[in-house]
């Protein structure tokens, strides 16, 4: 006869075997959900000032200010099993001649929550009182995959290791999306299409050329003539 720590032993490695498998197929179910996601952007004003881009830098160098504009439509990333969805904005650039790199830096960024995971997002109390009565009645709430921003001024400012960034050649803005699911693997912006799930459609601006620095030096003669 087993004793019975042995049978509830034999009783929870049951229920975790069955609830490894209930979250498999849960994250299976992803796979045959089309995700297509589409989006444009495009920079409005940059600038390149020579400063202090931080509180805490000990020293002045170079850095960009990006204002951009960008529609997005991510609401096919959301799907009963979906968490939250990270969006983030980079920009690109070739690094100097002769290193095998590519420069990347984040000067925007957000998280869009499901409905069912509100609960999750430190905002305030009206804020949630908006998002709660957005998700009235529904499981998934498209309109939440949808961004909209004109002119918006970038969360984080670009700086380079060398301290100096001032005319870079080629640069682009990129969006990007990291999808948090309930149960399964984070994914991200894929590089080709994999049965349902597509590459993004557009989320690449023109090229553009980092201006010269703008120092505040020059703004204060400016004014005073």
């Amino acid at each position: 006869m087993h004793s019975s720590f042995t049978r509830l032993q034999n009783v929870f490695g049951f229920f975790t075997t069955v609830a490894c498998v209930l979250g498999a197929f849960i994250a299976a179910t992803d796979l045959i959900t089309p995700r297509t996601p589409s989006g444009v952007v495009s920079p409005n004003n940059v600038q390149v000032v020579k400063g202090r881009p931080h509180y805490y830098s000990s020293k002045k160098e170079e850095y960009a200010i990006i204002k951009f504009s960008l529609e997005a439509d991510l609401s096919s990333l959301f799907t009963w099993n979906t968490k939250q969805v990270f969006v983030y904005v980079t920009a690109d650039w070739p690094a100097i001649a002769g290193a095998n790199a590519t420069n990347s830096a984040v000067i925007w960024d957000t998280i869009i929550t499901n409905p069912s995971a509100d609960h999750l997002k430190n905002i305030g109390p009206l804020a949630m009182k908006k998002l709660k009565k957005s998700a009235e009645g529904k499981t998934i709430d498209p309109s939440r995959g949808l961004l909209k921003l004109r002119n918006q001024r970038p969360k984080y400012q670009i700086t380079h290791p060398s301290g100096k960034i001032a005319q870079a050649q080629d640069v682009t803005l990129k969006i990007h999306y990291n999808v948090q699911p309930w149960v399964g693997l984070l994914t991200w912006n894929m590089d080709k299409d994999i049965f349902k799930w597509k590459t993004m459609a557009g989320g690449l601006s023109d090229k553009f050329v980092l201006p010269a620095i703008k120092s505040k030096d020059n703004k204060t003669k400016s004014k005073s003539k």
